[in-house]
């Protein structure tokens, strides 16, 4: 299917909701799903449970698969489309703002999901649509369910390099990125 991109992504926005503004897509880029840059030791982090998701969310490991399992996903489809959102916090150690700025981020990625025929997205950390994950009971909305970057083992930062967008916008900033399967 044909898209125009750059009508979709320009018009794509978020209201603040509770405080604080919406969120738009910062930059953006098409790139080929074989030009991506999986790293299988980024899962040793969702082992480790750094963010207390893991074996508790059906977008996370263990339940969304191998790495390897993951990566023959993706590459089935032939194009991404690469996003970020930019967040401005009060200072380097604003959780509240990183918390609030990470899930206006993958409110917006379904948001884009929708645009595009409701294509598979993966976002920043576990799957939000959910308060609480029904993990291990079957997922009630798997149309809905917004995949992790990292734990597809995605390398962020080579993403960013491939894109072409800034990882890093600034001091006081956070940037999360997203990323949309297309035929």
């Amino acid at each position: 299917m044909d898209y125009n991109y750059t009508h979709i992504i320009e018009t794509a926005a978020v209201s603040g909701g509770g405080g604080g503004g919406g969120v738009s897509v910062h930059e953006w880029a098409l790139i080929k799903s074989n030009k991506l840059s999986f790293l299988p030791e980024l899962l040793d982090y969702c082992k480790a449970n750094a963010c207390g998701k893991y074996g508790k969310s059906w977008a996370c490991p263990p339940a969304c698969g191998t790495m390897e399992e993951q990566r023959e996903k993706i590459l089935r489809y032939e194009n991404i489309l690469v996003f970020t959102s930019k967040h401005e916090l009060e200072d380097s150690f604003d959780h509240e703002g990183m918390t609030r700025g990470r899930e206006r981020h993958n409110l917006l990625a379904r948001e884009l999901s929708k645009k595009f025929d409701n294509a598979p997205v993966y976002g920043a950390g576990a799957c939000p649509v959910c308060a609480v994950c029904a993990f291990p009971a079957p997922c009630p909305f798997p149309g809905k369910m917004i995949g992790s970057v990292e734990a597809a083992g995605i390398d962020v930062t080579e993403l960013s390099r491939t894109a072409g967008i800034a990882y890093n916008n600034g001091p006081n900033t956070v940037t999360y990125f997203s990323i949309i399967l297309l035929s």
